[in-house]
Order: C-alpha cells, then sequence, then structure tokens
C-alpha cells in the first residue's frame, strides 16, 4: 500500500510530515503478512544484523546482537512531558513538552536518509475489541518491525477498523543512524550510542510517543511499555478504566469451576514462570492469557473485564528453564526472536540457568566473542555469555499453556487482583485486603528488588514499585492511586462494589537467617493460588488479622516435607517488621506524592498502626 492510498486523512498528513522531516529513501506501510515479516529478517540477515538459528534445532528463529549502550530499558531517558510538572509526578522525569519536541524535532531531521521509512498500523488488543486501542508506528528499522509482527496485530485489518477519522495513537521512533549514499550497517547494530542522546519520551496530554537513538526492547518497540502502559494509563484514568502491568491466569479447579485472576509483580519475581504455571496440586489447571499487561474495563453485568492487549510474549532469557518454566521452554522452541543470547557451535541459542551446559568446546557471548564453553548453566557474575537482560520474542500463540480465551474481544472476568513483591522479610505468604481501599494500600506499598533491565539503577537493590507500575505510569502515582481509589467507589455508587475483584498480596520469597528461601515457588505457589480461588467463593479458609486476612492454619495444604513451623511463619504476621514497615511508609515514602496523595490511604495507615500497637502490646505483656 501507498502513502496515498491510506483512507485516514489525519494518519495521511501525519505519515507525510514525518517523511519531509526524516527524509527517507522510501515509505513502506506494513500489511502484517508472514511475507512481510520474512522479508524483514531476510534484510537483517543478509545486512549481517541477524543470524539464522540452526532449523533442525530451533526452527524459523533468529538471533539478534545489540549495541553494548542499546540493551535495557534507560530510565533517566524516559520522559514523561505534561504540560505541568506535577502532573508527571516524583515517580517520571519530567522535561518541558514545547522545549522537548523542539530538540527532538531538531534530532529527527534527516535521521531517515539512505533507509525505509516503515508505517505500522498496529492493534493493542484483537482487532476490533471496545477494549483494544490502535497505534501507528513510523520506524526505520526492520528488527523492529518484524517483533511488532509477533507483539501486536498488523496490517490492513487494523486500517479498516481505523477506517476514515478513528482514534490511533502516534508513534514515532528512530534508530538515529542515517546511512549515506553506498553506506551500509556493516553487520554493526544502528543505534546512537551516546546514551545521553537517547529519547524515549511520552506526550500525556496529546497521547503521542517520540523515541529517538534506540532501536532496542521497549525503547523501540513502541506498543510495548510505551504506549500499552505509559500513554495508556492516561488513557484509562481519562476514560474511566485501568491498564496495568499485570499477568492474566485462568484457573479451573478440581470440580471445573473457572476464575480469572490478574496479577502485578516487579521484574525478577516470577511474573512470567507465574503466568505459565504447572500446579503440583492434583486436579487445578492454570492456563494463560497473557503475561505482563492487562487492560481492563466495566461490562454491563458490573464485573470487570481483561484483554491481553499484547500478541507474545517478550520474555528475559536468563534463568528461563525447563524447570523454572517448562511451558516457555516449549513457546521458544521455533519461531522466536532471540537478543543478545549467546550462540552455540551448534547453531543454538544459550544463557545462563538455562538448565544445561553449552554443547561442544566454546559459544560465542552476546558481544560476538569466543568464549570456553561453560560445562553447566551457572555464569560468573560480571562475566556472563548471555547479557542479563537478553530476551526472547515469541507468539503467545505457541504456549502450551495459552487459554481458548486469550483473543476474546470481550475479555474476560477478572474475580482477584494480586500483588507481590520479591521481600525477605515481612510480608507474609499471602494476605488479602479487608477493603478495596485497604487493598489499594496494599498495591502502594508494594517493594522489590530492581532487576538488570533497569539500565541506570544497580540491580539487587530495594524501592518501592507501587502496583509494578513506577518506571510505566504516565503520570503523578498519587493520581493514580486516586483513579484506583475512584474505580471502588464508582462500583459501589453502581451497586456492584461485591462484583469487584479481591484483592490479595503474595510474596514467595520470604528467606530464614541462612539466605535459605521457605517457599519452595514455581508450581507449589498453585497451592496459594488455590487459597485465593476458594476465598473469591467466601469460603471461611481465614483469619482477620491487624494487617488483613491470613490463611487459617490448615487452609493452604503444605509442600511434601516443609516443616510445620516454616508454614506458621509464612502465614503470620510479622509486628516488629510491620511497624518498621508503617514507619518507612509514613516517614519517607507516601510524603513525597504531597498533596496528590490520597488521604483515605493516611487513613488506612493510622488503623493498621493502630491494630499493630493493640497487638504489640499483647505480645509484650503491656495491655
Amino acid at each position: 500500500m501507498r502513502v496515498e492510498d491510506l483512507k485516514h486523512a489525519k494518519l495521511k498528513k501525519w505519515v507525510k510530515d514525518w517523511a519531509k522531516i526524516m527524509k527517507p529513501a522510501a515509505v513502506e506501510i506494513c500489511n502484517g503478512t508472514k511475507r512481510e515479516y520474512d522479508k524483514m529478517l531476510k534484510i537483517l540477515v543478509s545486512s549481517g544484523l541477524g543470524i539464522k538459528l540452526n532449523d533442525k534445532i530451533r526452527p524459523g528463529s533468529y538471533l539478534f546482537r545489540s549495541d553494548p549502550s542499546d540493551v535495557a530499558r534507560a530510565e533517566s531517558r524516559t520522559f514523561i512531558a505534561s504540560k505541568k510538572k506535577v502532573d508527571a509526578g516524583p515517580n517520571n522525569n519530567w522535561t518541558d513538552p514545547d522545549e522537548l519536541k523542539k530538540t527532538m524535532t531538531d534530532l529527527f531531521k534527516g535521521c531517515m536518509k539512505g533507509r525505509i521509512m516503515y508505517v505500522i498500523p498496529f492493534s493493542m488488543g484483537p482487532v476490533g475489541s471496545d477494549i483494544a486501542k490502535i497505534g501507528v508506528e513510523i520506524t526505520d528499522s526492520p528488527y523492529v518491525v518484524a517483533n511488532m509482527h509477533i507483539m501486536t496485530r498488523v496490517g490492513k485489518k487494523v486500517l479498516d477498523v481505523l477506517g476514515t477519522d478513528g482514534f490511533f495513537v502516534p508513534c514515532v521512533h528512530s534508530i538515529a543512524k542515517p546511512l549515506a549514499k553506498g553506506e551500509s550497517d556493516g553487520g554493526k547494530w544502528p543505534c546512537e550510542p551516546d546514551v545521553q542522546k537517547k529519547f524515549i519520551s511520552h506526550f500525556p496530554d496529546t497521547y503521542e510517543i517520540w523515541s529517538y537513538g534506540s532501536g532496542y526492547g521497549g525503547n523501540a518497540l513502541l506498543g510495548k511499555k510505551c504506549l500499552a502502559l505509559r500513554i495508556a494509563s492516561v488513557l484509562a484514568r481519562d476514560e474511566g478504566w485501568l491498564a496495568e502491568h499485570m499477568l492474566i491466569l485462568k484457573i479451573t479447579n478440581p470440580e471445573g469451576e473457572v476464575k480469572y485472576f490478574a496479577g502485578a509483580f516487579p521484574s525478577a519475581c516470577g511474573k512470567t514462570n507465574l503466568s505459565m504455571l504447572i500446579p503440583t496440586m492434583p486436579g487445578w489447571k492454570v492456563q494463560t492469557i497473557g503475561d505482563d499487561i492487562a487492560w481492563m474495563k466495566f461490562k454491563e453485568d458490573g464485573r470487570l473485564y481483561a484483554i491481553n492487549p499484547e500478541a507474545g510474549f517478550f520474555g528475559v532469557a536468563p534463568g528461563t528453564s525447563d524447570n523454572s518454566n517448562f511451558n516457555a521452554m516449549k513457546t521458544i522452541s521455533h519461531n522466536t526472536i532471540f537478543t543478545n543470547c549467546g550462540l552455540t557451535v551448534d547453531g543454538d541459542v544459550w544463557w545462563e540457568q538455562i538448565g544445561y551446559g553449552v554443547p561442544g568446546g566454546e559459544v560465542l557471548d552476546w558481544k560476538g566473542q569466543r568464549r570456553p564453553a561453560p560445562k553447566t548453566d551457572k555464569g560468573v557474575k560480571g562475566e556472563e555469555i548471555a547479557h542479563v537482560n537478553a530476551r526472547f520474542t515469541t507468539p503467545a500463540s505457541q504456549c502450551p499453556a495459552i487459554a481458548p480465551e486469550w483473543e476474546d474481544p470481550n475479555g474476560v472476568p477478572i474475580s482477584a487482583f494480586m500483588f507481590g513483591g520479591r521481600r525477605a522479610t515481612t510480608i507474609p505468604l499471602v494476605n488479602q485486603s479487608k477493603s478495596w481501599v485497604h487493598g489499594v494500600f496494599l498495591g502502594s506499598i508494594t517493594g522489590s528488588e530492581i532487576t538488570a533491565a533497569a539500565l541506570d539503577i544497580a540491580a539487587g537493590s530495594v524501592r518501592r514499585d507501587p502496583f509494578a507500575m513506577l518506571p510505566f505510569c504516565g503520570y503523578n502515582m498519587g493520581d493514580y492511586f486516586n483513579h484506583w481509589i475512584k474505580i471502588g467507589q464508582k462500583a459501589a455508587a453502581e451497586g456492584h462494589a461485591d462484583k469487584l475483584p479481591k484483592i490479595f498480596f503474595v510474596n514467595w520469597f520470604r528467606k530464614d537467617t541462612f539466605d535459605h528461601f521457605l517457599w519452595p515457588g514455581y508450581g507449589e505457589n498453585a497451592r496459594v493460588l488455590a487459597w485465593i480461588f476458594n476465598r473469591c467463593n467466601d469460603e471461611e479458609n481465614y483469619l482477620e488479622t491487624a494487617i488483613g486476612n491470613l490463611p487459617k492454619p490448615g487452609s493452604i495444604e503444605p509442600p511434601e516435607g516443609l516443616n510445620p513451623d516454616v508454614m506458621s511463619s509464612l502465614c503470620s504476621v510479622d509486628v516488629e517488621g510491620w511497624e518498621a514497615e508503617i514507619a518507612d511508609i509514613r516517614s519517607d515514602y507516601y510524603p513525597q506524592y504531597g498533596a496528590r496523595l490520597p488521604k483515605v490511604l493516611y487513613e488506612e495507615l493510622d488503623v493498621i498502626e493502630g491494630e499493630l500497637a493493640k497487638l504489640h502490646a499483647i505480645l509484650t505483656g503491656n495491655r
């Protein structure tokens, strides 16, 4: 299709205007076909940027190596450019939108010389769903086009739904490497190597995304975090729905009853593993609707319905194995794009904690350097063969655990929300909120370890990551908390409070004094899911405590070999730990949001603090 054939007048003008600025050699409108996908990969392989893997081992799959400056989410170069700084909040990097657009427009001038401008019309969510949104990305990267084919729904069917005047989110991207006549990339990953010249910019007041200088991951696949969370969270606030960093599970109990849960977990908390969990409990079944993002709207029956807006999985490879995530390993066995993994002598990919050593005598690391082949899957910190943020892009339809409803345009009704973080102490195995506001409180105080995906923060440190949305909320987090509270108020006002999802907090990562995990995790987490499932049926399997509803002794069947005292500890209130937690929230965490933090959250804090004080007095004998 030519630009002139576009029927949407605003879209046509937008493409023409950017072509005048960027000056590409040609413009192509993407059609989303398999032929187009194959063409992009052929271009990349022939230019030396892509490596076709051994079809006998991993058919239809490819490996890419990015520039060392272009391996992760660049948080310091990610901007929320709202008109008012306070609207971006303390959780975002703010800059003036007019100044930022001027700076970036100057950078965009001539940035696509010698390259093709690809125009990607894409749907986030099943095409035509009333929960879905349409975006259009301009890019000069065939790698981006190929990945967007996997991660979204691309092509004419999207333009048909868009029609002549439909709403779309405009997404502008360039790798920032124009080519002179006769020049090529020479097999070197094209990007702006200076991190300070990379920009991943969001304009919430006009629902726009501009990205310059990076060709990697969510910096370049603008349907990912940029649209699906940062801009979608603003749209959700403005339109009265939820755009969340959540997996979606379908859970079936032994009697055949089905429920759907949505769960928010910061990076490195086993979110993808949980989304594809294989239960250890006989008769229970877990299936995947989505592993990363959920968009949710209320329907006429008063329930909240969710879709997975993505069409693929963009997962972290290191740590993925048959043991940690058997279904993910099956999903990526074919038709998958890998980035920054190791390459074995037999033409397959490899990464640390894959479950086996490297076959052969040597391996190429993620920088393309020859290395001795490790006999085990353990790596030396700082000398990893695969980059710690190495990724796979793979179609969700290939997942053995994918639920039949995963592309239902109506979405699936959510019965429970789960929040969780990587906490070695204090937070119990599972805790149910006493009310919707208490649940918002629990979501707001989520804390976890930082992952290697965050370029600018040391891995292993701990920070608050409310609702697992800290890097992804497109506006002031205090206003975001208030949006959640309003969602509950709206449901109550319409007589549907009882249909709101119940809210839980889980923590698989409690440790003993020897730094050993107390809970075995992985498939055993189904035991906690079963408890939540039964709570959604109002089963009396809980004890009310100062911090929420905890499992009644015996209501969670412990894994084989787990000491009863450990189980008791996992499901009890750590009074001193919670007193310290509350003190930190009150003095160091909540104040950063100032007047934007809803007063009801401070009131919730007061109630919990008072209950803990009573419990402390009883335990110490000071009645």
